[in-house]
């Protein structure tokens, strides 16, 4: 009469561990210790197995163990299981389990409103381990393995749920010895005028002013943070959004030497629509949206 095959639900769970530990060690001795039981005991729960799946696991040599092809097929598949499991068992802490959260975040934003603000949200979620990664506003969702990422633009975005976070009134920003020079917008024209990737920026705020755009010939920057360390070095004058940098306006680090601001974006928080929000998603959202509503002095 042929043998049934054997099911996982009849397998004891305390011979499945011991054959792991001891294909591991090749040892039953090794796998005893780590296991804390005798050596003895390890070996009848491999024996055990053995009679249950109708096959030998191991060979048993003068100086140790060798797996027979059946163990051979069954190792990795059994440590896996354990390692799966133990992956699982080790996010459990209090009472609950950890979960992780992956954020992609343009830099501007990161360094200048998220990040002096992010402990406020660690101390409050301490079962969530928070991942933060910047770029400079070119970010692939769901190819990168990202919750949310936090952008900059007008919030179309295919595919993609978006909420608003913060606007972005964009002004001229440079060092205080910089702004000595400067107290009419046609004074810009004698500056060296930073400029950023998106191109227009300038143009916009030259309409604002009411003063002609002169020729634009200064430096290119990838990334705002550039643009504004730039800046403060006296390298020139860049146009920034005030609300990313009131740190460096409040340092004197920066000064605005014109009232003039043009509105030419917002940050959002945004993630796929095909995507389900997990607790972690759902706790940073609810926070973020509360931080972004609470109403700050601003820098001058």
């Amino acid at each position: 009469m042929a043998r049934r095959p054997a099911k996982i639900s009849n397998l004891p769970l305390n011979a499945l561990r011991s054959f792991e530990a001891a294909a591991r060690h090749l040892s039953f001795t090794k796998a005893g210790l780590e296991l804390r039981v005798s050596q003895a005991a390890v070996s009848q729960q491999v024996r055990t197995l053995e009679e249950s799946l109708g096959v030998k696991l191991f060979k048993r040599l003068t100086r140790g163990l060798a797996l027979t092809e059946e163990g051979e097929a069954l190792q990795p598949v059994i440590s896996s299981a354990f390692g799966q499991i133990n992956q699982v068992l080790d996010r459990f802490e209090n009472g609950r389990m950890r979960e992780s959260l992956a954020i992609g975040v343009v830099g501007t934003f990161a360094s200048g409103w998220l990040l002096p603000r992010m402990g406020r949200f660690t101390s409050s979620h301490p079962h969530i381990d928070v991942r933060i990664f910047a770029n400079n506003n070119r970010v692939d969702l769901g190819g990168e393995g990202l919750d949310y990422a936090i952008r900059f633009g007008d919030g179309a975005w295919h595919g993609t749920n978006a909420e608003r976070l913060v606007e972005a009134h964009f002004t001229p920003m440079c060092a205080p010895v910089v702004a000595k020079r400067l107290k009419d917008p046609v004074d810009l024209h004698k500056e060296v005028l930073l400029r950023s990737y998106r191109p227009g920026e300038w143009a916009h705020w030259f309409e604002v002013a009411k003063c002609r755009q002169p020729r634009m010939t200064g430096p290119t920057f990838d990334s705002s943070v550039s643009l504004a360390h730039a800046a403060a070095q006296g390298a020139g004058v860049a146009l920034l959004p005030v609300v990313l940098f009131a740190d460096d306006l409040s340092r004197k680090r920066l000064v605005c030497p014109y009232d003039h601001e043009v509105f030419l974006g917002s940050y959002w928080l945004t993630s796929l629509k095909s995507k389900r929000l997990s607790h972690a998603m759902t706790a940073f959202r609810d926070w973020i949206l509360a931080e972004c509503k609470k109403k700050r002095p601003r820098n001058p």
